[in-house]
């Protein structure tokens, strides 16, 4: 396999687009951002922009040259995950790294996300099978578990709103997850574009830090040197909201259900393995966090930004 030094991103305006392309750029690999003729997006100036239609034939143009396309789009973009694969390897491109970034091809997850699921499997699973059609096509799917630092300074339903010095513990608080901060993620996919042949036609699984809510909790209070405001709350309790919401198609409750799942009591669905050996950290360069380490990145974000956006 080739090495791969030119690289086109699809989703690069997004909250997880924006540091991976800055990181590949960064990095050395000559970057191309896809996205829509419509779009008004501003991206920077010393890479690369192609607009164009979503189309088969025109993706498949705009790709061309490329060694690989990395998806990174949002939710209404997961649809069309394998129109971007066919044009893909129409273009000749080597490898396809899958729009994934949270737990993968599992099980685990609770029934009622999957219809939040099925159109990933669906992308996914026809990158496989265009890569046993095409030996020269390969695909990669990078499982990071949740965005951490992102997540947490977004969404105070995880339980940590740091503007308020609240935090929400959600059953005993024990319940150890899986995380990987902006800055691993973004690593996760520079790593897999520097190691094609030990990353081919697989889900890689990454991790920077294994932490229960309570650790969080601590780190915040070591980091700001004062206590914290403290309610409880289960993930039963949760569940239910989110089920409820579901049914009265309301919004929302795709992250109860997340969140609920994240911290449910024992239930090990929001580990992308259990210890970091057990995973592609090391073999992809994605450091080690500690829970005071992921804390003091969201204070500085908190201090940085105006209004977060989702």
């Amino acid at each position: 396999m080739s090495e791969i030094s030119k690289v086109a991103v699809i989703g690069a305006s997004g909250n997880l687009g924006k540091p991976v392309t800055a990181a590949l750029h960064e990095a050395g690999f000559e970057v191309t951002i896809i996205t829509r003729t419509e779009s008004t997006t501003e991206h920077p100036k010393d890479i690369p922009v192609i607009r164009t239609e979503y189309t088969l034939s025109a993706l498949t143009q705009a790709f061309a040259g490329q060694d690989a396309v990395v998806c990174v789009v949002g939710i209404p973009g997961v649809p069309l995950q394998s129109l971007f694969v066919d044009a893909a390897e129409a273009a000749g491109v080597q490898r396809f790294v899958l729009d994934d970034f949270a737990w993968g091809d599992t099980e685990a997850n609770i029934r009622d996300l999957d219809e939040f699921q099925t159109p990933r499997r669906v992308g996914w699973d026809h990158a496989k099978a265009r890569a046993i059609a095409n030996p020269a096509f390969a695909w990669t799917g990078i499982s990071t578990g949740n965005p951490i630092d992102r997540a947490i300074k977004v969404f105070p339903l995880m339980g940590f709103d740091v503007a308020k010095r609240t935090a929400i513990i959600y059953d005993d608080g024990t319940e150890k997850f899986t995380g990987t901060t902006l800055a691993g993620i973004a690593q996760a996919v520079i790593g897999v574009l520097r190691n094609p042949e030990q990353t081919a036609n697989r889900f890689v699984k990454v991790f920077s830090i294994l932490a229960s809510q309570n650790e969080l909790l601590a780190a915040f209070e070591q980091a700001e040197g004062a206590k914290w405001s403290v309610q409880h709350n289960t993930t039963q309790t949760l569940l239910q909201t989110g089920r409820a919401k579901r049914e009265a198609g309301t919004t929302g409750w795709i992250l109860d259900l997340v969140v609920a799942q994240l911290y449910d009591d024992k239930s090990g669905r929001s580990k992308v393995a259990r210890s970091r050996e057990e995973t592609d950290s090391e073999l992809l360069g994605v450091a080690s966090e500690t829970p005071l380490d992921v804390v003091r990145k969201v204070l500085a974000a908190q201090q940085d930004s105006v209004t977060p956006v989702f």
